[in-house]
């Protein structure tokens, strides 16, 4: 079960160029460029869609209640997530001129952003702003940092050389260590509950363990389905359960309006450069993760994984990644990347075909402009949230463990892994260590993720050896 939305197979470099295409023999019912009947695409849609619902809007969950936002800002927040995940599916799957692969590629919100949104959203409320301030210089982070991932598209393998499985491996880890505080916090009934009180109630701690338990049991049991669809019928359950304990509050549900209509920069736009720092990292840290996405997906579609097609392919979609993450910005909401979770589904179902994603594309959209849909998960208790998202963070380090692991573990990259993670440990777990420097500097290593992220990077850069 992977909801990183970092490539399972970053561990290896990209493909040479080779003049010869490398193809795989598959078991597709229907290939990349077949039209399955109606029924067999909504069918092979459908799965998509239930497989990735859960992590496309699950960071816009946290972030909302992060930042304390009214409920119909949190509802909105979720709306735009699956509205604009509809978009970015249909452009990666149509392939629009260079933007997009051409492949059934699945975008939806990335989990690697969410420290530093939420770490800049806590700064901006510390000084003064609102929650809708907050959210304005956040988004125009997200706005200007998918240029990065935008002009690094042509160069994916020059990148690739330089941000390698060692370096990818110690952020991805980080990315899972620094957010599981996060799922932990959501289990003990999250931020209000803190600001209530009741941070670590019981009944809190038996709902999440449920929640989590259940997700455990399903992983257990050999079905393909049950795996893939693990979180989301944990998470149904754990909100039938917590009803009857008076912990799901319906009352917001009435303020919503019939529609939602999409608003570009609807909570403003702003930018703060230290901040962008750790937001900059990610977006490279993307653009290889996406690298290695699109290759899985283009193996499990029986298409080239070597030669001039299949780097176009790359470079169409991580470009189309970058675009994508800044029409998310535009239209409020966060990052957008390829999801790792549909390659399972296309194995699952044997259905490959690009024109899938048109359908995923139209359900996504549609789901994201009706206000009810977002509504319903945004009263989702903390409880049962956390007891999903512990699984979700703890499975993103286990990634970064999984590519580290694929490095030879010399005298090196050794003393790399450990000057970066205890770094990027360190400043999350004791944060005031920070405080009497320049407010610059605190800002640009706040995020656990930024600190060992840029000493992994210098690391590998400066010292001798090849780099891994």
């Amino acid at each position: 079960m992977s909801h990183s939305n970092i490539a399972p197979d970053a561990s290896q470099p990209l493909p040479p160029e080779h003049p010869k295409a490398a193809t795989v023999e598959t078991d597709l019912i229907y290939g990349l460029e077949a039209r399955p009947p109606l029924k067999e695409s909504l069918f092979a849609a459908i799965q998509h869609v239930f497989a990735c619902f859960v992590g496309i809007i699950t960071p816009s969950l946290i972030v909302s209640e992060a930042l304390g936002l009214a409920p119909a800002d949190g509802a909105y927040l979720v709306s735009m997530s699956l509205f604009v995940s509809g978009v970015a599916t249909f452009i990666q799957a149509k392939k629009i001129g260079p933007v997009g692969s051409g492949l059934l590629s699945v975008q939806g919100t990335s989990f690697a952003f969410i420290d530093p949104i939420i770490t800049t959203g806590a700064a901006v409320i510390a000084t003064g702003g609102t929650s809708q301030a907050a959210l304005g210089t956040i988004l125009g982070l997200c706005f200007f940092g998918s240029f990065i991932e935008i002009i690094l598209s042509p160069f994916i393998q020059l990148a690739s050389q330089v941000v390698t499985p060692l370096v990818m491996g110690v952020v991805v880890t980080l990315i899972g260590l620094t957010l599981i505080t996060v799922g932990l916090t959501s289990m003990g009934g999250g931020f209000a509950a803190r600001a209530a009180g009741t941070f670590g109630d019981p009944q809190y701690l038996m709902l999440a363990g449920l929640v989590l338990a259940m997700i455990v049991v399903l992983n257990n049991l050999g079905s393909a389905f049950l795996r893939m669809s693990s979180v989301a019928i944990a998470l149904v359950s754990g909100y039938l359960v917590a009803i009857p304990m008076g912990l799901v509050n319906f009352a917001s549900l009435g303020e919503l309006s019939l529609v939602n209509i999409p608003m570009p920069f609807r909570y403003g736009f702003g930018f703060d450069i230290a901040a962008f720092v750790p937001f900059a990292i990610l977006y490279v840290m993307t653009t290889i993760g996406s690298a290695g996405d699109l290759t899985a997906t283009s193996l499990l579609s029986g298409q080239p994984i070597t030669g001039p097609k299949y780097f176009e392919r790359i470079r169409g979609g991580i470009l189309g990644d970058g675009i994508n993450s800044a029409i998310a910005a535009v239209f409020n909401t966060f990052p957008n990347t390829t999801f790792s979770q549909n390659n399972g589904v296309i194995q699952l179902t044997g259905v490959g075909s690009r024109y899938v994603g048109y359908y995923i594309a139209g359900i996504l959209a549609l789901l994201g402009i009706l206000p009810i849909v977002a509504g319903i998960f945004q009263t989702i208790p903390q409880p049962v949230l956390g007891g999903a998202t512990i699984m979700m963070f703890g499975s993103v380090a286990v990634a970064g463990i999984k590519i580290l692991s694929s490095v030879q573990l010399n005298q090196r990259s050794s003393i790399i892994m450990a000057t970066s993670l205890g770094l990027g440990l360190g400043v999350s777990l004791v944060p005031d260590i920070l405080d009497q420097l320049p407010p610059l500097i605190k800002s640009i290593f706040s995020s656990g993720i930024s600190t060992g992220g840029l000493t992994a990077l210098f690391l590998n850069i400066v010292l001798p050896g090849p780099r891994e």
